[in-house]
């Protein structure tokens, strides 16, 4: 088994909440390890507390036994590194528009603020409805220029000593 053919897989694995974007797109994919016909998965969670996890798992697991000669599967979460909005690739981000959801700012203002495009018509004269989304990682936003409410996937960075 190659591990081209684990991570062409792992693409089909999408995030349960949000179809269009894979857990590759997304960076949650950390290493892949094969020994022989036994596959270790290792994840970063974008959410320690995140309720889907095993659903991701499971979505995983049924994906890679698809595969010929397959043994064991594993799928291993960690936290460390931390998963930082900065995994999500170009890929993602268009992903995560096509189905409503500003991708998070690929970097935030020197002072810190992040500006938001809306994802329907690109406007940035956008407003904070609500920090707080339907999961830790969005927030509500809505775009007085096309009048249209829509979730923003959170900045997350690491922190920095």
């Amino acid at each position: 088994m190659k591990e081209s053919d684990v991570w062409q897989q792992l693409r089909h694995v999408k995030d349960p909440e949000i179809e269009t974007v894979s857990i590759v797109d997304l960076g949650m994919v950390e290493e892949i390890v094969i020994d022989e016909a036994n596959v270790t998965v290792t994840i970063l969670p974008t959410f320690l507390g995140c309720p889907a996890l095993s659903i991701i798992q499971q979505n995983i697991e049924n994906r890679l036994r698809a595969l010929p000669r397959i043994g064991e599967v594993t799928v291993a979460f960690v936290r460390h590194p931390p998963w930082t909005s900065a995994r999500i690739t170009d890929r993602g981000r268009e992903a995560l528009k096509a189905f409503g959801i500003a991708p998070p700012p690929s970097m935030p203002a020197e002072n810190g603020e992040w500006h938001v495009a809306c994802p329907y018509c690109d406007s940035t004269y956008v407003t904070l409805d609500n920090l707080f989304g339907p999961t830790a990682c969005r927030s509500i936003l809505y775009c007085k220029t096309c009048k249209n409410p829509f979730e923003a996937m959170k900045p997350i960075a690491t922190l920095s000593s």
